[in-house]
């Protein structure tokens, strides 16, 4: 018998000034800039009071409890902050951009960009690493909400695993779809796999919207 579906919509955080500068953040603790901030209000403003999520799950870094704040307040939900939804741990990259890192630490950005899937960026976290943390821990809020709809914010690394886990995509491949800042991102769990509903929606920040779903 089929596990009733739990409906997940993804949302990264808001722009940080070290986005706006490509710097890898990582596990560094950045706050929100002010577009970052007026993007976290234009997303609540998207949702009515008493929009049917049943739970709001938040990394744990300042720029998603920023960034979840405003949702908290519009939909009346707690936030359930949790380490599982982090950032990947970039390493040596942290706190560096991506030209910095090129010209700094050439052999390890290569390795980088290369996507080696065991290589752990001298002591962050390896892809295959990563990508187990992320899907257990969707996995374990899955099984706490069986036939619910979840509000999730966190980062674009997370999002990425998602992404490729509801597409089949191998993690050595490039990026090829985009991960914007504030946007929705609809998933669907069953019985152990994922289905991808709606991808990139940034239409709620030029405005709220009369209905998601």
């Amino acid at each position: 018998m089929a596990q009733p579906v739990t409906r997940f919509c993804l949302v990264r955080h808001g722009e940080t000034d070290w986005n706006r500068e490509y710097r890898l953040q990582g596990h560094t603790d950045i706050p929100l800039n002010d577009t970052g901030l007026e993007q976290a209000e234009q997303l609540a403003q998207a949702f009515r009071p008493g929009q049917a999520f049943q739970a709001l799950y938040v990394s744990d870094l300042t720029r998603t409890r920023q960034t979840a704040a405003p949702l908290q307040n519009k939909l009346g939900l707690p936030a359930h902050y949790t380490h599982a939804l982090r950032e990947r741990n970039m390493g040596a990259l942290q706190g560096l951009t991506y030209a910095e890192a090129a010209e700094q630490i050439p052999d390890l950005y290569h390795r980088h960009q290369a996507r080696d899937p065991d290589y752990d960026l001298d002591g962050g976290e390896s892809l295959h690493r990563f990508q187990t943390r992320v899907l257990e821990g969707f996995a374990d809020i899955a099984a706490r909400h069986p036939g619910e709809t979840v509000l999730i914010v966190t980062h674009g690394g997370v999002l990425d695993i998602m992404y490729r886990a509801a597409t089949a995509k191998a993690l050595r491949d490039k990026r090829d779809f985009p991960i914007p800042n504030a946007a929705l991102n609809w998933l669907d769990y069953q019985d152990g796999g994922w289905s991808l509903r709606r991808w990139a929606d940034e239409s709620h920040l030029a405005g709220a919207l009369d209905e998601i779903q």
